[in-house]
């Protein structure tokens, strides 16, 4: 079997938790609806459009504010759209000592706002080899195509890549690109995937 020359990490759940739940009830009560009916409303077209890029930041606030029906400035709108993001601080140790040892990629389905809001959270991210963000390069997990980018920039073939997601639909669109898929779970479980992966 080929060396893991690349570790392909996934973002959220992984190196942040992000409670959607939460952040629905915190828009919903700004907004003075009940959670469920904010989920409703934020469920769909506009998040997919975000996470493409195909909204910047002002058109996701746009985009939100009109669902909820409420008109929130930017400096209000930005920390509440970012307030269910909890930085995963078991797992970066792990993450620092994979420098120098292969390649790391983060790949994430994100917005502009999200983006923004955690880089200064993560200044590990300063170190990867390559950030691969859905909102930038306008594809999403599970398509084949943001791997494919992933792969290009950690410059190995898939066989040589271990990629780490909480989702299991994206781990096994991994799988069916050739990569090592794992689910990831906790920083204990992670620290047995490297050790089987020789990292």
């Amino acid at each position: 079997m080929s060396a893991v020359k690349a570790v392909l990490l996934d973002l959220g759940n992984v190196l942040v938790f992000h409670d959607n739940a939460l952040l629905f009830r915190r828009l919903a009560a700004r907004a003075g609806l009940e959670p469920q009916e904010a989920t409703r409303r934020l469920t769909g077209a506009g998040w997919t459009a975000a996470n493409r890029g195909l909204l910047d930041a002002e058109g996701i606030r746009k985009d939100v504010c009109g669902a909820l029906g409420v008109d929130l400035p930017m400096e209000e709108f930005a920390p509440l759209w970012s307030s269910h993001f909890q930085v995963h601080d078991a797992v970066l140790p792990r993450v620092e000592g994979l420098a120098g040892r292969v390649k790391r990629v983060l790949v994430s389905n994100t917005n502009a706002l999200h983006v923004a809001w955690l880089k200064p959270l993560l200044p590990v991210l300063q170190r990867f080899d390559a950030l691969v963000l859905s909102c930038e390069v306008g594809h999403v997990k599970p398509e084949p195509a943001i791997y494919q980018l992933a792969l290009q920039q950690a410059g190995c073939a898939p066989q040589e890549a271990a990629f780490f997601d909480d989702l299991p639909e994206f781990v096994d669109a991994a799988r069916a690109l050739g990569i090592r898929g794992h689910v990831f779970t906790d920083a204990p479980t992670f620290d047995a995937q490297l050790k089987s992966l020789g990292l």
